[in-house]
């Protein structure tokens, strides 16, 4: 899976959040300065292209729609990001957070009891 620009994902966020959107609504959520109409139809279509956004069509307008799940992007994305970047290590992506003062020992607790209560 491809990974989304930050414009792209910006746009992706939307249309999670609204599930369903024609461009002048993409454009009202984002933040300013809002980028040009033409710019965001630009790119919706060249996600499109990637098969992240579908379209239904209304004459000459279309409204859009994820093509695919949020969590379905962010589990690849979180992959690809341990892979590149913590050696394929979970331990390690803990531990760079535990390191940066992210995450609370009471928040790891948190995390074993979950992995605790899985089984």
């Amino acid at each position: 899976m491809e990974k989304l620009t930050t414009k792209e994902e910006e746009i992706m966020q939307v249309l999670w959040l609204l599930e369903k959107a024609f461009v002048k609504e993409v454009v009202a959520e984002l933040p300013e300065p809002k980028p040009h109409y033409n710019t965001v139809s630009t790119v919706i279509r060249k996600m499109e292209e990637k098969g992240f956004v579908k379209h239904v069509a209304f004459g000459n307008t279309h409204q859009y729609l994820p093509a695919i799940k949020k969590e379905e992007y962010r589990k690849g994305f979180m992959q690809k990001t341990v892979n590149n970047y913590f050696e394929d290590s979970y331990k390690n992506v803990v531990s760079f957070f535990a390191k940066e003062e992210k995450i609370s020992v009471d928040e790891l607790k948190e995390i074993i009891k979950l992995i605790e209560n899985k089984n």
